[in-house]
């Protein structure tokens, strides 16, 4: 909105369209550019906070039509709010065929060498006997390697519904229980908050940068959110640090080795930290502290004064702080090393002796169901590496975006709305207590004694056991809603 020097902006922004008279010059000549181009120009549905439900976001994201867009199908996370009308047994986003197209084009290979020669030149066939006895240890390897690399996954997953309880949790402590002081004092207090909450967000974007190995803050989702703090990051973000991010291209065969699960193809992803040559610090950690010294002036100035509030207000920051180490603990121990190779191992060497146990009785069929069975078992093996690191950006990668666009959305609709006295919408004829034995609003209610009144909630409870609710159709609700209708107390 305003200059690319931090300015106020052009004229012409401000002009008014034609065959309309020009706005009158506002009261406050102080007031921002950009607050009177939001004036004159924007309505509030227009405006957005970073990542918020109304942003388009990420680029995967952005698909709505049917259309397959090679250059976003098969990246991620995966779009948890697009549906496919494909049979799940056909859909490709999400598949690991691609990366199985390699292992199981080799396979083929290997069983048709060796069929060949035992139909053409001389018998090698083996005894099935080792089918039975490899296939069992296989399958515990398998298991194995499968039930460790979901619960890496499920336990990053509840560590991110964690971080998003916890947001709401201490988002609502400082937008409603903490007090805003009066006059001049009560507009720095609410630029205050909204500072915090907005920390909040930079918290749940850090943590996911951080989770994916990119340590700067030249990002556009985290930028502006952070600029104003004084961090390791901010300071290791160099002009050829972002001259370097922008001009960094991939290849076409890398990517295509990448897609293919090529590993000679894919990249290092602590690159980008192990070539930092300024100290990098913990960013949401930083951040933390930031909130931790909100929430200090917050009970040093009186703002907080109930005890209860203050106790929940550091123990979601220690949650804050337990997402933090715990999503770090996932991302960095993984299956110990032994056990992955070997596992791998196993799984190879008995998909490779398949073909010599099948050819006695299979002769050429051997080939195509040493395929099929190299696909069911390599799938199950390529599943459990596909999951092991929940917070990549992998299709069936934890859609971290996703996650961060709710807390922003969260931290947007607390912030709608100032605390409200409980009087401005309990006293009101819309209210209906009793609502459904009893149709009648507050204000009819608060004629009625309160021994009455409690009979009725009995009453209610009565029906509930008796299943004699007087609830009214959808249909026939709409059609009463504008008609008039009481209901009396002696009519229950």
């Amino acid at each position: 909105m305003g200059g690319e020097d931090g300015g106020a902006a052009p004229a012409e922004a401000l002009a008014p369209p034609p065959g309309q008279a020009p706005a009158a010059a506002p009261a406050d000549q102080n007031r921002p550019a950009d607050i009177a181009i939001i004036k004159h120009e924007k309505s509030l549905a227009d405006l957005v906070s970073p990542l918020s439900p109304h942003d388009a976001g990420p680029p995967y994201l952005r698909r709505r039509s049917s259309s397959i867009d090679a250059g976003v199908y098969f990246k991620g996370p995966r779009n948890t709010e697009k549906h496919s009308k494909w049979p799940i047994f056909l859909q490709m986003h999400g598949s690991i065929m691609p990366k199985m197209i390699l292992p199981l084009v080799s396979v083929a290979a290997w069983a048709t060498l060796f069929t060949v020669i035992h139909m053409k030149v001389t018998k090698i066939g083996i005894s099935s006997i080792l089918l039975t006895v490899l296939g069992f240890v296989v399958g515990l390897g398998l298991s194995f390697r499968s039930s460790t690399a979901y619960e890496r996954y499920n336990e990053g997953r509840r560590y991110w519904a964690q971080l998003v309880l916890t947001s709401q949790n201490l988002a609502r402590i400082f937008w409603v229980h903490a007090k805003e002081r009066e006059g001049e004092l009560g507009k720095k207090d609410l630029l205050a908050k909204l500072t915090a909450l907005n920390l909040i967000v930079a918290f749940s974007i850090a943590l996911k940068h951080k989770l994916r190995f990119e340590p700067y803050t030249y990002y556009a989702d985290i930028d502006q959110l952070v600029a104003h703090l004084d961090i390791f990051a901010k300071d290791a973000t160099t002009e050829q640090r972002l001259k370097e991010w922008k001009t960094k291209k991939s290849s076409f065969f890398k990517g295509i080795g990448e897609y293919l699960g090529i590993s000679f193809a894919e990249s290092n992803p602590r690159k980008a930290v192990k070539q930092a040559e300024d100290p990098l610090g913990n960013l949401p950690l930083e951040i933390i502290s930031y909130l931790g010294g909100f929430a200090d002036e917050l009970v040093a100035n009186g703002q907080l004064p109930v005890a209860m509030h203050q106790t929940m207000c550091y123990n979601n920051l220690l949650a804050l702080n337990d997402v933090l180490t715990g999503t770090d603990r996932v991302l960095n121990t993984p299956l110990p090393i032994a056990y992955a190779i070997a596992i791998a191992q196993i799984t190879w060497v008995y998909v490779l002796l398949l073909p010599f146990q099948l050819l006695i009785q299979l002769e050429w069929i051997t080939i195509p169901a040493t395929v099929a069975a190299a696909y069911i078992i390599l799938g199950i093996l390529m599943i459990g590496r596909e999951i092991e690191n929940p917070f990549g950006s992998d299709v069936n990668d934890l859609p971290l975006e996703v996650f961060c666009k709710q807390i922003a959305g969260d931290m947007d609709v607390i912030a709608s709305r100032a605390k409200a006295p409980n009087s401005t919408w309990v006293e009101t004829s819309k209210n209906m207590p009793l609502f459904p034995t009893v149709k009648l609003g507050y204000t009819d209610l608060a004629t009625v004694s309160e021994q009455e009144i409690r009979g009725l909630v009995k009453e209610r409870i009565r029906r509930r056991m008796t299943g004699h609710y007087d609830y009214l159709e959808d249909r026939e609700y709409h059609e009463r809603k504008h008609i008039p209708h009481k209901t009396t107390v002696e009519e229950v």
